[in-house]
């Protein structure tokens, strides 16, 4: 498993190499250990959480070095927006299937789910109205079950 892990990554890293050059920008040793540290990074996260742990790796390379990198990623389509939320934008790596997302409002967790019926469903009112999709996004804010149970034992 660790093996196709890392050939994923090395392919990823290649492709955005090609991406990068392709743009004509330049491809420097900082947006390849960002792109790195991104691709690498478990589950969603916020741009200033990857800033601290680029830092904390020692890694030299400066806040705006990172917030253009990641900006580059995403007009690549590497990286993508998950949501706004509390003054933050949440991001993830846009390599895994599709899924939707449900949304705690109280304490940010953000649950990821796949519906084939959802996506039935989409697809059949695409069809009714002659809509031809190019990408969605499903998110449904509400309690997670650790926050709804907080709030039921302070009623």
């Amino acid at each position: 498993m660790k093996r196709s892990k890392n050939k994923t990554q090395k392919r990823l890293l290649e492709e955005f190499k090609r991406a990068v050059k392709n743009k004509g920008l330049r491809y420097t040793p900082q947006r390849e250990q960002i792109f790195k540290e991104i691709i690498t990074t478990k589950g969603h996260f916020e741009i200033e959480q990857m800033v601290h742990k680029i830092r904390e790796k020692n890694i030299p390379v400066s806040r705006a070095t990172v917030y253009r990198t990641l900006n580059i990623m995403k007009e690549l389509g590497f990286v993508e927006e998950v949501i706004k939320i509390k003054n933050k934008t949440i991001y993830e790596i846009s390599i895994k299937e599709h899924h939707d997302h449900l949304i705690c409002t109280s304490c940010g967790k953000i649950i990821e789910f796949q519906s084939q019926d959802i996506e039935k469903l989409q697809d059949k009112i695409c069809s009714q109205y002659k809509f031809l999709p190019k990408f969605h996004r499903l998110e449904i804010f509400g309690l997670c079950d650790t926050c709804q149970n907080t709030n039921h034992q302070q009623s």
